[in-house]
């Protein structure tokens, strides 16, 4: 019997305090601001309490998809996690979320390829349901946090980050599910984005914390050939991966960075841009989270159905990218 990765179920957590653009107008000035808004189509952000970390908005959108398919926690049997804003360096933040979300029989690890963890994740996971029958039941969450490893004060990039966790709960079936993917990197781009300090390339010293390079920092802008080319080409590569045409493609959740870049990708690929949903408005950026929050927001809002072909799109600093591409089951 042939085993597919199928996805059930998702789920997701947006925290209750909202950080809005008029918030960042009286920081920075309003046309710096309104540049960015018109760019990023980001309105509003919400923050997690002072007292979470990345581990507790991960266990809360995992609560969220655990009471939407009433599968209990001791049920699941691997948890993916992925973030570039973790509870530590070590432990992974997976473990930690392991014990606080009650999967205590699952195995953890972490994904770190930043925005495009989760649709990494997404193939691990696919990957290890069809070759290891142990296995039936995978959570794979994307968490992020980073406007607390940011300067929210003085830096204008913390405009983006907003908190926010969404999982998916990934299952083998004799449903066709999981379809192709397509991963790739570029590390000529490593030193653009990142924090840089508190790791063995610098580990944190009193100095470098109060010159601020524990913090998250812009360093060198990315070309925007990066996402305009690099997109399309995961989208038609996943697409003859899969053995489908892009016209065949029902949804895309993308990285939720850019409105206007989302807007072109899809004239480039000539799909339609209803079938592109959008999170960034309300929520803004939420890195390793864009994917799993927007695609829960879809189904929901029923713009993703059953038996829908849906291919994720992943963009990360460093950078990485990822395209998975899922058939929705007729049960979803």
């Amino acid at each position: 019997m042939k085993r597919y990765a199928t996805i059930v179920a998702s789920g997701r957590y947006i925290p209750d305090i909202e950080c809005s653009n008029e918030i960042f107008r009286k920081r920075f000035g309003d046309e710096a601001i309104q540049k960015l808004e018109d760019s990023t189509g980001i309105l509003t952000r919400y923050y997690a309490p002072q007292n979470y970390c990345c581990s507790d908005i991960a266990t809360k959108a995992i609560q969220n998809l655990l009471g939407k398919c009433a599968l209990p926690p001791e049920k699941v049997d691997l948890l993916i996690l992925g973030t570039d804003s973790p509870d530590f360096i070590t432990p992974c933040t997976s473990v930690v979320v392991q014990k606080k979300a009650g999967l205590v029989n699952a195995g953890t690890f972490d994904v770190g390829c930043a925005c495009a963890s989760f649709p990494t994740g997404l193939a691990i996971a696919s990957g290890i349901i069809a070759t290891q029958p142990q296995i039936k039941n995978i959570i794979v969450v994307g968490s992020y946090m980073m406007h607390k490893l940011a300067d929210v004060e003085k830096d204008i990039n913390s405009f983006f980050y907003g908190d926010g966790a969404g999982a998916v709960l990934v299952t083998a079936s004799e449903e066709p599910g999981f379809v192709s993917s397509t991963i790739k990197a570029d590390g000529s781009y490593a030193m653009n984005w990142g924090i840089y300090s508190g790791g063995t390339y610098e580990p944190a010293t009193v100095e470098s914390v109060q010159a601020g390079r524990t913090q998250v920092r812009f360093v060198t802008p990315f070309p925007a050939t990066v996402n305009n080319e690099g997109w399309p080409m995961r989208i038609k590569e996943v697409a003859e991966n899969g053995g489908f045409e892009v016209k065949d493609i029902d949804h895309i959740v993308f990285t939720q960075v850019r409105s206007r870049t989302i807007d072109k990708v899809m004239e480039t690929v000539g799909l339609p841009i209803e079938k592109a949903h959008k999170v960034m408005q309300k929520w803004g950026y939420l890195g390793s989270s864009c994917l799993p929050v927007a695609f829960d927001e879809a189904l929901e809002l029923k713009k993703i159905k059953a038996g829908d072909l849906v291919v994720f799109v992943g963009s990360g600093v460093g950078y990485n990218q990822c395209s998975v591409a899922f058939r929705m089951p007729k049960s979803i």
